[in-house]
C-alpha cells in the first residue's frame, strides 16, 4: 500500500491551517505561506484546496486581506474527511475499485485479498477515530495501541 503526497500534503496543509488560524475563528490563512512553512510547491497546494473548498473542508475568501479558513472547527473535522476531499483513497489491495473483479487474470481475487480488504477498512476506520485538533494538540502517539485495544475489547464481546 502506498500513501500519495496527495494525503500526506493535504494533511500536512490542513494541520498548517489550523494551527495558523488558531484552530477555528482566525482570519483567512494565505497558501503561500503554508506552502512556504511545509516546503511544499505552491501550485500543488492550489490544486490540493480546490478539492479541499469543493468538499466542504475549507472556506476561501478572495482579494486583498483573503485565504483560507476551516469550513468547521478543528476538532469536527477527520483526517478520513481531508484524504477523501483530495481523492486520496486508502487501500491495501491491488484489485480495481469497483469493477468487481480481482487482480488475477482470470478475474478471480487472490488468496490474500481479504486480509489487504480488511487492513484497508482498519486504517480507514482508524483515519476516521483521529480529529484535526487531534494532530494539531499532539494527541495521536500511542492512540493506535488504544485504538486497537478497544477494537479488541470489542470483538472479544461480540
Amino acid at each position: 500500500m502506498k500513501l500519495s503526497t496527495k494525503g500526506r500534503y493535504a494533511v500536512m496543509a490542513m494541520v498548517d491551517l489550523a494551527k495558523a488560524s488558531g484552530g477555528h475563528g482566525g482570519g483567512p490563512i494565505v497558501l503561500a505561506d503554508i506552502a512556504e512553512r511545509q516546503e511544499i510547491s505552491l501550485s500543488y497546494l492550489e490544486q490540493l484546496f480546490s478539492k479541499l473548498r469543493k468538499a466542504g473542508v475549507v472556506s476561501s475568501t478572495r482579494g486583498p486581506g483573503g485565504g483560507y479558513r476551516l469550513a468547521r472547527p478543528a476538532g469536527e473535522l477527520r483526517i478520513a474527511d481531508i484524504m477523501a476531499a483530495v481523492d486520496e483513497p486508502v487501500r491495501a489491495t491491488r484489485c480495481r475499485e469497483g469493477t468487481g473483479t480481482g487482480c488475477l487474470s482470470d478475474g478471480n481475487r487472490c488468496v490474500t485479498h481479504d486480509l489487504w480488504d480488511e487492513l484497508g477498512h482498519q486504517i480507514h476506520l482508524y483515519l476516521s477515530s483521529v480529529t484535526l485538533e487531534d494532530v494539531c494538540e499532539r494527541r495521536v502517539r500511542g492512540r493506535g495501541k488504544a485504538w486497537a485495544a478497544t477494537g479488541s475489547a470489542i470483538a472479544a464481546s461480540g
